[in-house]
């Protein structure tokens, strides 16, 4: 399956759901905001969020600093 994330081509076997991807990225314990196809995905939903061939996610992850 090939996705674009963040503007990058990605290759994935199977098609994982938002929170698989998440996990598989390390990115799990951090806070971040996912935007699927131009609609933003509230936290809650990521494991009923089944990605499709071609999907475009923006993935931002927040920054603490002063």
């Amino acid at each position: 399956m090939q996705l674009i994330i963040n503007g990058q081509h990605q290759s994935y076997d199977g098609p994982p759901n938002i929170q698989q991807l998440i996990e598989y990225l390390s990115l799990q314990n951090k806070r971040i905001a996912v935007e699927r196809n131009g609609e933003i995905i509230p936290r809650s939903s990521f494991s009923e969020q089944i990605l499709n061939e071609g999907d475009q996610l923006e993935i931002i992850v927040a920054v603490g600093g002063g």
